[in-house]
């Protein structure tokens, strides 16, 4: 029996002596060491007791080392777990405690402070720092320069990945070696990529987008990473002539524009920018194609499914939309409240199915249940619309959802008509008490450089745009909206912020 994902992704460097990994300070790797890398750790985890279905948590700086121990845990039959390096103590005392990894890798400056976390998990504490030191590469050093991979199934867990957690616990979505391949495969076509492309990697690599959508592509195609520690926009500027490809956030173009140093002769050569993670700015589509002569492509994914839609590579890729289903992924748009499917160009909660789809949440059998249909529908959260063409467009999450006086308000809608007002840079519409309404809605501004918003010159500019229920009911200017780490808008930080706003 082959190990399905380290079949497809990781062997194949094994035979391979051109250049995999190239970093910012000139080195480069290549598919042979980072193999030979790869076995290594993988022997290292089976000494550390890493069997076939064990969980190996990893809180560590990205790195070549950090990519190899998920290769690694692959190879030996483990589950990965990759954790956002800004957790603290104890988040990371939750996801261990839930996930209970057989071993925990973390950043040496952390080790004291979560050794105690890690044993009353039961997991072994091994060291990797971002230069790729420390007591597991230690461990690997003296191992064998091969490895025979454990034998995996498609429907065997390849990694968890927790969820934000905006709201309630963090759930640890379980997913399969078929969903990971069957997703990399699509966008792999669908995208076209092939062993000629170079892509800039600036993302991180304890989320979905950086380490299974950019990296799984690239090691499915044979091609070549630029693989930056973070988005460093000097640095992006400095090896964008280098790359064919990047994936980015809507910020990585954002810091972009802001810098007269991109110009169109600089990606005159790129073949392909994408972005997800969060929505891109129509202006931002339309500076980004004025400034380089590209149209950015944006796509939808999540946690528990990695990509859903996507703009097409050729054809006309809409701003304001995530483009179509891939192939083999079904979406539908369904009543929130019965399940119902929704008639075309009706806002709804988004549901998809497909090889994508997890298998369910660990240890949540009755959040599973609830999120999971029977049928092999994920109910997504999201509240989307198709249109006549089949374009999806996302209106907003469902938990983000207004209901004024009785009627539902999306913020999306009003978002997009906020962002052309005069002076308006971004915005975040959200809605918090109000005592004749229930809730009142609130716009949250943010300003262009240099300009004053007048919010009562907005409000007025509403007037013939918007019924008057979805109107805001106050018009609120901020320095800049509150973003994680994949630069999505946390409205639950601005909803505790203003939600006195209407109190007495």
């Amino acid at each position: 029996m082959a190990n399905l994902l380290y079949d497809a992704l990781f062997a194949p460097l094994s035979v391979r002596d051109t250049r995999f990994l190239i970093l910012p300070d000139g080195r480069e790797i290549t598919g042979r060491d980072f193999s030979t890398m790869v076995a290594r750790f993988a022997h290292a985890l089976v000494a550390a007791g890493v069997q076939p279905g064990d969980r190996v948590a990893a809180q560590v700086a990205k790195s070549p080392e950090a990519l190899a121990a998920y290769a690694a845990t692959v190879a030996a039959g483990g589950i990965f777990l990759p954790l956002n390096t800004a957790y603290t103590a104890e988040e990371i005392a939750y996801f261990l405690g839930n996930a209970t990894p057989r071993v925990f890798l973390c950043d040496g400056k952390k080790a004291e402070g979560l050794a105690p976390v890690a044993a009353d998990a039961g997991a072994a504490l091994m060291v990797m720092n971002a230069d790729g030191s420390g007591s597991f590469s230690d461990a690997a050093a003296g191992q064998p320069a091969t490895f025979a991979p454990v034998p995996r199934g498609a429907e065997d867990l390849a990694a968890f990945l927790y969820t934000s957690g905006t709201t309630g616990r963090s759930k640890g979505a379980m997913l399969t070696h078929a969903n990971l391949l069957s997703n990399a495969e699509v966008l792999a076509r669908e995208w076209r990529f092939t062993e000629a492309d170079v892509l800039l990697h600036a993302l991180p690599i304890f989320h979905t987008h950086g380490l299974f959508v950019a990296s799984n592509v690239v090691l499915l195609t044979g091609g070549a990473m630029i693989f930056l520690p973070g988005f460093d926009k000097d640095e992006v500027i400095r090896l964008l002539p280098r790359a064919t490809s990047m994936m980015g956030v809507p910020t990585f173009y954002t810091r972009l524009l802001d810098d007269p140093r991109f110009t169109r002769d600089l990606v005159g050569h790129m073949r392909l920018f994408t972005s997800g993670s969060a929505p891109l700015l129509a202006e931002t589509h339309v500076q980004f194609e004025d400034r380089t002569g590209h149209r950015i492509l944006e796509r939808y994914g999540m946690t528990e499914t990695n990509m859903n839609t996507s703009n097409p590579y050729d054809g006309d890729r809409r701003a304001g939309t995530v483009g179509f289903p891939l192939p083999g992924v079904e979406v539908k748009i369904t009543d929130p409240s019965t399940g119902e499917a929704l008639p075309q160009g009706e806002p709804g909660m988004i549901e998809v199915r497909g090889p994508n789809v997890f298998k369910g949440y660990w240890q949540m059998p009755e959040k599973t249940k609830e999120e999971l249909r029977d049928n092999g529908f994920f109910i997504t959260g999201d509240i989307g619309v198709i249109d006549a063409d089949g374009y999806v467009s996302i209106v907003g999450r469902a938990k983000d959802l207004i209901i004024s006086g009785g009627y539902n308000v999306y913020p999306k809608e009003i978002e997009l008509v906020l962002d052309e007002q005069p002076g308006v840079l971004e915005s975040a519409v959200i809605g918090v008490p109000h005592p004749d309404f229930g809730e009142g809605v609130v716009g949250v501004l943010v300003a262009q450089k240099g300009a004053t918003i007048d919010t009562a010159a907005v409000m007025a500019g509403l007037g013939g745009r918007l019924a008057k229920f979805k109107q805001p009911k106050a018009i609120e200017v901020v320095e800049e909206l509150p973003r994680n780490t994949m630069g999505k808008v946390q409205k639950n930080l601005l909803r505790d912020r203003f939600k006195g706003l209407f109190a007495g």
